[in-house]
């Protein structure tokens, strides 16, 4: 982004940066250099139920059901609105699709804290009760980076050291597999900077429990793992605004955010029919005697 038009906590880094007297050429892994403004990125759409069982989704004899096809998918981007906005903007779309409340809404996310608030509040605004589902994949990382303070990177310890948890985590035994891995380290007598990934694992465990009844998710046949949107992070967002050279004002960004969301949603032939008639009635219509003719044409 233009340096005008970052988030302010981000322009602070960024001018610090600016200011500080080490200039490094190359940046160290993880860091930044304080150029971007994070896009906030929703869908809501249809999916038909989909039960199975932890088995289906890992193990060596696994044999998934046939997976359902979603309908109806319509998705936001923006980098101007903030989450609550954009959230709100889902909860509002899912209310028009199902106003009486007849159906089961579903709500994948990643844990972020301010995101789980924003949730809950929307769900209250629209008395509407949701289940939140901390998106499985999240939960994999955290347990991945505890696997490489047991075992090498790449190892096949390290692999079905991550299956066996990441099944019985499925299998709903996330407090277990918390304390186990906790229990690990001790054992192995781990100090605080080696450990440091498993205690956020199981704090992260512990702290989203709510979220984690991945048995009662799969056996009603809800979604478990957000790729609807990760998918829309990287042909909405990415593959556009990341391009090489490429250097955004705030209001440009926006711009192309929304017409790629309509584009995404199958909206856009609606929308250019709206554009159209608000285009002839900003520069023309005051030019004709009767410009409702030409509206309803």
């Amino acid at each position: 982004m233009h340096p005008s038009d970052l988030r302010e906590a981000t322009a602070k880094a960024a001018q610090k940066a600016k200011d500080s007297p080490s200039k490094r050429t190359r940046l160290s892994p993880g860091q930044k250099r304080q150029r971007k403004r994070m896009a906030t990125v929703a869908s809501v759409y249809h999916v038909p139920r989909y039960p199975r069982q932890a088995d289906d989704i890992i193990g060596d004899q696994r044999d998934p059901p046939v997976r359902p096809v979603i309908s109806d998918k319509r998705v936001w981007a923006s980098v101007e609105q903030d989450a609550k906005t954009v959230i709100e903007h889902a909860f509002v779309e899912a209310s028009t699709r199902d106003p009486d409340h007849q159906r089961d809404w579903v709500v994948l996310v990643d844990g972020e804290l301010h995101q789980l608030a924003t949730l809950n509040a929307m769900a209250r605004k629209q008395d509407v009760t949701v289940t939140i589902v901390l998106d499985f994949i999240h939960v994999l990382e955290y347990v991945w980076k505890a696997a490489f303070c047991f075992f090498s990177s790449g190892s096949e310890e390290a692999e079905t050291w991550v299956q066996e948890r990441a099944l019985r985590i499925l299998q709903g035994k996330a407090s277990d597999v918390a304390a186990g891995i906790r229990r690990s380290a001790t054992l192995q007598n781990l100090d605080t900077k080696a450990r440091e990934n498993v205690d956020k694992c199981a704090d992260y465990l512990l702290k989203n429990r709510p979220y984690l009844l991945y048995d009662e998710y799969l056996d009603r046949g809800y979604p478990i793992a957000s790729g609807v949107i990760e998918g829309a992070c990287r042909h909405l967002v990415n593959d556009r605004m990341e391009i090489t050279g490429a250097r955004w004002r705030l209001d440009r960004a926006e711009a192309v955010l929304r017409i790629r969301a309509l584009r995404a949603s199958d909206d856009f032939e609606a929308y250019w029919e709206f554009h159209k008639v608000q285009e002839f009635k900003r520069n023309h219509a005051n030019k004709f005697l009767e410009p409702e003719r030409f509206l309803t044409a």
